[in-house]
């Protein structure tokens, strides 16, 4: 029975590394490709105000799931530590926990605050970046 919970444990935790990896680069892709459209859109906003609000729309979709990843991302590093807590129980009632290094669960966490603000920081600039040569 322990080694099937091992395996579930260890099973989600490479499901929430796959989920990790989708939030980040969708939130990554999209601030790029937001950046390049709206940098696009730059000459025509200055004579249509229409254009100008297509702008801000996209600036609302870049907030929105730019909020979206970062909570996904909080949510993951939280299950995370729980996932892992969990087998360094298990390695310790199993007496072989001294093979797991605990300070990685640091790591973990510094890794994701990492994400955090490549998401946030890439936000910022496709926010900011089409405003400042408009």
């Amino acid at each position: 029975m322990i080694e099937y919970v091992h395996n579930h444990i260890t099973k989600e935790l490479e499901q929430n590394t796959k989920t990790d990896i989708i939030f980040i680069l969708t939130s990554i892709v999209l601030n790029l490709i937001t950046l390049a459209i709206n940098s696009g859109l730059v000459e025509k906003s200055r004579t249509e105000s229409s254009t100008l609000a297509v702008m801000f729309v996209f600036v609302s979709l870049i907030v929105l799931v730019n909020i979206v990843v970062i909570i996904g991302l909080i949510k993951g590093r939280q299950t995370r530590t729980k996932l892992v807590d969990g087998l360094l129980r298990m390695y310790k009632d199993q007496d072989v926990a001294k093979y797991y290094d605990e300070s990685l669960l640091g790591n973990y966490n510094v890794r994701y605050n990492l994400f955090i603000l490549v998401v946030v920081c890439t936000g910022i600039i496709a926010t900011i970046v089409p405003f400042i040569l408009r």
